[in-house]
C-alpha cells in the first residue's frame, strides 16, 4: 500500500476540507479521468482496492495513472482508553481529496472500457465521482 517514505512530523492537525481543488483538477496524462465530486478522506486501502479494479479492466493493453498520493497521517487512540494521555499513535494513511481532483487516469482504452473501469472503481471509493474525457485546446 501507498505510504511515504520519509515524513517530516509524525503527528498531523486534522486540517480543513472545504474549497474546490486548485491542482490536479483537470485530465493531463490519459484520455478519461476519474473526478471526485465530495470531498473527503481516501484513505490508502481505498486508493489500492481502486487502482486494482482499474487493473483489471486495463491490463497489458492501456496505461493507468493514480493522480492521488496518501501523505497525510491519521491517528487514533486504543479501544476504551481513558482520556488524556496525549495523541495516538499512526493508525493509517490518508490523501485530502477536494472537489474537482482527478483520482485516476487511463489511456488506451475504450469509452465503454474506461467507464466500465471508473463505475468499478467508484464503488469502493467513499465519495461521488464522475468520468471525463481529457480537453482538447
Amino acid at each position: 500500500m501507498l505510504e511515504p517514505k520519509k515524513v517530516k512530523f509524525r503527528k498531523m492537525h486534522r486540517g480543513t476540507r472545504r474549497g474546490m481543488s486548485m491542482r490536479g483538477n483537470y485530465v493531463s496524462f490519459g484520455s478519461y479521468g476519474l473526478k471526485a465530486v465530495e470531498s473527503a478522506w481516501i484513505t490508502a486501502r481505498q486508493i489500492e482496492a481502486s487502482r486494482i479494479v482499474i487493473s483489471r479492466v486495463v491490463r497489458k493493453v492501456g496505461k493507468m495513472w493514480i493522480r492521488i498520493f496518501p501523505d497525510k497521517p491519521i491517528t487514533a487512540r486504543p479501544a476504551e482508553t481513558r482520556m488524556g494521555k496525549g495523541k495516538g499513535s499512526l493508525d493509517h494513511w490518508v490523501s485530502n481529496v477536494k472537489p474537482g481532483r482527478i483520482l485516476f487516469e487511463i489511456d488506451g482504452v475504450t469509452k465503454e472500457e474506461a467507464e466500465l473501469a471508473f463505475r468499478n472503481a467508484s464503488h469502493k471509493l467513499p465519495i461521488k465521482t464522475k468520468i471525463v474525457e481529457r480537453r482538447s485546446f
